[in-house]
């Protein structure tokens, strides 16, 4: 599986983005995906994932309020929606996959990884 995340950016606080995780090579519908985000100098965290084909979703409790993640079956792409950004959202924010529904929240267990894509927020 290989995935493109794209749509990253300089964003003043409280606009919006969309970013987008194009994947290709497997079987997209079964694939739970995830966006994990890392600011400069400190661990990747858990952001939103959605599983496959029911696609049922989790948030870390930092973000819900303003994330929104969805997917689209038919152009094997997921998305995640940011309002309301603030400058502690800046970060690379990373799209993963992995084929197992359980434990999204947790980096290690994706296989699959995106290249990551850069989000600023200025104040």
């Amino acid at each position: 599986v290989q995935l493109q995340a794209s749509g990253g950016g300089l964003v003043q606080a409280g606009g919006s983005l969309r970013l987008s995780c194009a994947a290709s090579g497997g079987t997209f519908g079964s694939l739970s995906m995830g966006w994990f985000r890392q600011p400069s100098g400190k661990e990747r965290e858990f952001v939103a994932a959605i599983r496959g084909y029911g696609g049922s979703t989790e948030y870390a409790d930092s973000v819900k309020a303003r994330f929104t993640i969805s997917r689209d079956n038919a152009k094997n792409t997921v998305y995640l929606q940011i309002l309301s950004l603030k400058p502690e959202d800046t970060a690379v924010y990373y799209c993963a996959a992995r084929y197992y529904s359980g434990g999204l929240r947790y980096p290690g267990g994706y296989p699959y990884w995106g290249q990551g894509t850069l989000v600023t927020v200025s104040s």
